[in-house]
């Protein structure tokens, strides 16, 4: 069937089902925000520039479907309230380490490592006001551990 023969309404139907296709596959309709983060680790400190989800669109989203993270790149999950939360990794095609935070920047946890497209939910182990996401490996190549500090405009004191 032609575009032509779908009339206007079975085109803007077309068209929607196209950019959720492309939505669907990791193409964001509207970049998210770059700030920088500092880990403040025994080894020292350690930026990365970290793109911000801060929304639930965004935070769902997260990095599924990215084929590479630069080892200086992540992105930060601010959930505006501290909470319990589990992150999994279906339809993430890339190993991460995720890093649970609390409200005072201070790293709770960490999975190191995570699985790709693993949908086994990875729990927080305490109450968290954001969650970092960095390349698998970079936690352990760069010494940084639970009890360390993240600075960032989000935490009290960052």
């Amino acid at each position: 069937m032609g575009v032509m023969q779908l009339g206007r309404r079975g085109f803007l139907a077309l068209l929607a089902m196209a950019w959720l296709g492309l939505a669907g596959h990791g193409q964001a309709a509207t970049p998210l925000r770059v700030e920088r983060l500092q880990i403040v680790a025994a080894s020292g400190p350690v930026a990365f520039q970290v793109e911000i989800a801060d929304t639930d669109a965004s935070r769902e989203q997260g990095l599924m479907f990215r084929k590479n993270l630069a080892p200086d790149k992540g992105m930060l999950f601010d959930f505006k309230t501290p909470r319990q939360t589990a992150f999994w990794m279906k339809n993430t095609l890339i190993p991460l380490d995720i890093l649970y935070i609390a409200a005072d920047g201070r790293i709770v946890s960490i999975a190191r490592n995570a699985v790709p497209h693993s949908e086994v939910p990875i729990p927080s182990g305490g109450v968290v006001l954001g969650v970092l996401e960095i390349a698998g490996g970079r936690a352990s190549e760069l010494g940084i551990y639970p009890g360390d500090r993240v600075k960032h405009r989000i935490f009290k004191g960052g």
